[in-house]
């Protein structure tokens, strides 16, 4: 990705535009993993699973674009 300083104003708009919506995405999952749980339910375990991984995944797309906003500080 490129440094904070090389992208221009429609590029770093985009890109916390999508921060916003993985983030909402991000708080999505965890509504519907918290209505999913259900101790013994089998099948909503492994639904649970597939949205964890999800949510997981998001996160590092979080991260990744956070990073790629946020100036290098050397310290």
């Amino acid at each position: 990705m490129k440094t904070p300083s090389e992208f221009d104003g429609s590029a770093r708009k985009e890109l916390q535009r999508k921060l916003i919506e993985l983030r909402e995405e991000h708080r999505d999952l965890d509504q519907a993993i918290a209505a999913l749980v259900e101790p013994g339910d089998l099948a909503n375990q492994i639904r649970i699973q597939r949205l964890k991984k999800r949510k997981l995944a998001l996160k590092d797309q979080i991260a990744q674009i956070e990073s790629a906003l946020l100036p290098d500080i050397i310290a």
